[in-house]
């Protein structure tokens, strides 16, 4: 079975019992300032999940196309990606434990045909407050997995949520695939990380809403959120030791080592994955930055390019690599082909920067090996091989190959102490960045969410049609909102989309939501942003006799009480795209 092929199936399963299929969502999720990419299936559908109808109805069913940059560092090995495939299903105030239990047996069992001897499962084991999900185990049980294969595991491994310090949460249960390998040590379960047991699926279950006093009251319409990762279940489906062995990159890799002067497993992997997860950032309108989405681009691209130059890769082939990987995606993902030639030219312009970034860290190794031998040093101290990791991109290992060509060494130790420090900065950088994971929708992000679409139709009033959407990200605190435009806006053109704004916002217009299919919202006016997300059903917000576009959610009732609209910076985003940060005062 290929890897198209067990999508398909599974969306078909989910179709045939009572699922609409909705289409993925970008890798940039739309006004969520908490998350840099949409790293599950459930992120688009937050607002769905809190309680908002959801125009297809209560049982849905898609894959996601995700990105998670929280483990750069550990690709290479034999399953870590940066972007994958989250196939899911769920149900919004629909069934519940036991119909989402007896369809992931059902699904693994009959369509893909898994030997169901070597499945396991955990439950929540419960706390204070909160009963062990024996509910969960005991559907387990009935649909056919032995009270032996069940595992009890503590809120750590069995529990989602809430996204903020409230609202909805819930236990889940987690189905792992036993690899073969001897247990660990007697304890040994699929709470372990010894390799033994591979987790494949997560269902969880909505039940609770926490509230400000930390306790837990059970929800009316309680919801189950489903991720199956794709990669690895065709990885196990066609018995290969790897993801990197699919289909999805042997021709990838075939053609890098076919490239390469010196290829490893572990260079090819990191090239095959980083510029796999580059292309669908740049398909997204991400480009390479020094902040946010951007310097993870960046990021992905230059490591990338790094480990070509390891491996004596011939820079000059980039475009013929890149040709392989859109022939590879094309028939999975068509929207990579389309957007074939700002794939190219925006990583055939970050290899040409880097290339050169390369030189001047050479220039820059050069002076500090002939200053430590003027000191009579023979190692170099750890902070220069961090300096030169950190801002010139020196992988550790090019230090010390050069250091030793100039019979010198490097202080390893120091450098992993400073990189140590500097990961543990990162992830409380990015702790802080990922709290919550999803946007809140208090009554302040709800007027913001409600001001970018009074923004949006006065930049085309102002600046005219093509001044079209190209993203936006709101806290309680500001909006910001990026547009399509060749120039720099003038202060006055400003002032007149100012103006403009808080017109609307002083007429007290009412907002109204209707349902429709997506051609008679075309057909209505309605403006929509990567019309490839929307299902067969949408929603269209209608602002008095302003505006009308798609969207997901949520807006305010009236106009009359967001405040006064005020633009704060106006500034690039990056070629061809202005961004506004304005507040509500």
């Amino acid at each position: 079975m290929k890897a198209i092929e067990l999508r398909r199936k599974y969306i078909e399963f989910f179709k045939a019992h009572g699922h609409k299929e909705i289409p993925s969502a970008p890798v940039v999720p739309e006004n969520d300032p908490t998350v840099l990419f949409t790293t599950a299936g459930m992120h688009p559908l937050v607002p769905y999940l809190l309680g908002e109808p959801h125009p297809q109805g209560k049982r849905l069913t898609d894959y996601q196309k995700c990105i998670r940059t929280g483990d750069i560092d550990s690709v290479g090995d034999s399953s870590h990606l940066t972007f994958f495939e989250m196939m899911g299903n769920w149900s919004l105030g629909d069934y519940f434990k036991k119909e989402s239990i007896a369809m992931s047996y059902e699904f693994l069992e009959k369509e893909l045909g898994f030997d169901m001897n070597k499945i396991s499962v955990t439950v929540f084991a419960g706390e204070e407050g909160i009963p062990r999900d024996d509910e969960a185990a005991g559907y387990w049980m009935e649909a056919g997995i032995p009270k032996e294969r069940i595992f009890y595991c503590e809120r750590e491994h069995n529990w989602w949520g809430p996204a903020g310090e409230t609202g909805p949460c819930g236990p889940d249960t987690e189905i792992f695939y036993d690899t073969g390998k001897e247990k660990c040590c007697d304890e040994c379960s699929p709470a372990c990380s010894c390799g033994k047991y591979l987790e494949i699926w997560n269902n969880v279950f909505m039940q609770y809403n926490k509230q400000k006093d930390g306790s837990y009251i059970p929800l009316e319409h309680p919801n189950v959120d489903t991720g199956l990762g794709l990669e690895r279940v065709i990885g196990l489906l066609q018995g290969k030791k790897s993801v990197y062995e699919t289909e999805l990159f042997s021709d990838i890799i075939a053609k890098i080592k076919e490239l390469s002067a010196a290829a490893n497993d572990a260079s090819c992997r990191i090239i095959a994955d980083h510029i796999r997860t580059s292309i669908f950032m740049i398909v997204d309108g991400v480009r390479p930055s020094n902040v946010e989405q951007g310097y993870i681009l960046r990021r992905l691209l230059r490591r990338a390019i790094r480990h070509m130059r390891k491996i004596g890769f011939n820079q000059d082939a980039m475009k013929e690599l890149l040709g392989t990987y859109l022939n590879t995606l094309e028939e999975m993902y068509p929207e990579t082909r389309a957007n074939e030639n700002s794939i190219i030219d925006v990583i055939e312009e970050e290899k040409n920067k880097f290339l050169k970034t390369l030189e001047n860290g050479e220039k820059e190794f050069s002076k500090n090996v002939q200053r430590a031998k003027n000191e009579g040093k023979t190692k170099l101290d750890g902070q220069v091989v961090f300096r030169l990791y950190d801002t010139f991109g020196f992988p550790p290992e090019m230090t010390a190959e050069l250091a030793e060509e100039n019979e010198m060494e490097i202080d390893m130790n120091e450098f992993q102490e400073l990189f140590k420090k500097h990961q543990e900065l990162s992830r409380a950088g990015a702790e802080q960045k990922f709290k919550g994971g999803l946007a809140d929708h208090s009554e302040k992000t709800t007027a913001y969410h409600t001001a970018t679409h009074l923004l949006h139709k006065a930049l085309q009033i102002v600046l005219g049609e093509h001044a079209t959407q190209k993203g936006s990200n709101l806290t309680a605190e500001r909006l910001r909102f990026d547009f399509n435009h060749p120039q720099k806006v003038t202060p006055e053109e400003l002032k007149q989309v100012e103006d403009i704004v808080n017109e609307q916002i002083q007429r007290d217009l009412v907002v109204t939501c209707e349902e429709m299919s997506l051609e008679e919202a075309k057909a209505s006016g309605a403006t929509g942003l990567f019309e490839n997300k929307y299902g067969d059903k949408v929603k269209v917000y209608t602002i008095g006799d302003f505006s009308k576009e798609i969207c997901g959610g949520p807006h305010v009732e009236r106009t009359g009480n967001m405040g006064h609209f005020k633009i704060k910076k106006e500034e690039a985003s990056s070629a061809g795209v202005r961004r506004i940060k304005a507040i509500l005062e």
